[in-house]
């Protein structure tokens, strides 16, 4: 993985992922101010954020013990020091969820706990996941796997991605477009702010699976063509998807705010169903029924 300090970003490779700990923990500590930690602040600190010790302070364990955590070496460590370290680093449930993967994979459990199964080349081509996509027609539904890929649609998806999905070629991927394809700014009006959940969604992602070869191998393209996302992979940031509400303008229909619920789909691990949909009798509802309407005359979308 990267360094904070702009090296090129790397992911996880096999189970030695003691860079990608030590640049995490150090990130988290760098932000946290004794003001905020409730420490003395004192004078002449040469950091901006806790010392190490301050840290293992607030923690409960040796100095020792946590400056060889902050080196990388967290198999073994146990739930409750996991759990200390992230209060102490005022870590939040997303951000607490990633040590605990990172800690597992540094121990070679699978974050399933199961033993680790090969996903098929495109679970996608499941006609039962077409049937159910399909059967959504108010809302946009999409299937994306862990590596930000656009694996399956329904008829309203097609239209509203259009942008993303082009002519076809290579699988259609949320992060390319994001940072590689000029008209995502177009597209997303909060631009700044879908390029920071993507890369953390990413990062959380390379914590939970650190074996993805395809998600390395996306990273490290990311990583050599666009400067924005060395910058915010380097932050160390996470978060997950889960639900909110996000705005788009689509050359079509113009702008519509909607709202997202992200769901598991269990027969795939690692891969979401996300369902987009409008209030009900609000502007952007309407608007997606003029796209539902459009997309009905152009039948290449369907």
């Amino acid at each position: 993985m990267g360094s904070a300090g702009g090296s090129t970003p790397r992911t996880l490779e096999g189970m030695d992922n003691r860079a990608e700990v030590r640049e995490f923990l150090m990130s988290r500590r760098a932000r946290l101010s004794p003001e905020q930690a409730g420490v003395p602040a004192g004078s002449n600190r040469r950091v901006a954020g806790l010392r190490r010790s301050e840290v293992a302070t607030l923690a409960g364990v040796s100095v020792e013990y946590y400056a060889k955590l902050e080196r990388g070496s967290i198999a073994g460590a146990s739930a409750s020091v996991l759990e200390a370290v992230s209060q102490a680093l005022q870590l939040d449930d997303t951000e607490r969820a990633h040590l605990l993967d990172l800690a597992r994979a540094a121990d070679g459990i699978p974050t399933s706990g199961r033993a680790r199964r090969r996903a098929s080349p495109n679970p996608s081509t499941r006609p039962s996941l077409h049937w159910a996509l399909d059967a959504i027609t108010d809302g946009i539904a999409f299937v994306r796997n862990a590596r930000q890929d656009l694996l399956a649609t329904n008829a309203l998806g097609r239209a509203f991605y259009s942008p993303l999905i082009g002519d076809g070629g290579r699988t259609p991927n949320l992060a390319r477009f994001q940072f590689l394809d000029s008209a995502s700014r177009d597209f997303y009006p909060d631009w700044d702010l879908f390029a920071q959940m993507c890369v953390g969604v990413m990062r959380a992602e390379a914590g939970r699976d650190p074996h993805d070869k395809g998600l390395q191998d996306l990273v490290g393209e990311l990583s050599m063509r666009s400067e924005v996302f060395r910058r915010l992979w380097a932050a160390h940031d996470v978060r997950t998807h889960g639900t909110g509400t996000k705005r788009f303008v689509h050359p079509v229909i113009g702008e519509v705010t909607l709202a997202y619920e992200e769901l598991a789909i269990t027969a795939e691990p690692g891969h979401v169903l996300l369902i987009y949909t409008a209030e009900p009798g609000s502007p952007s509802a309407e608007r997606l029924k003029l796209l539902a309407s459009w997309a009905a005359e152009h039948p290449a979308l369907r």
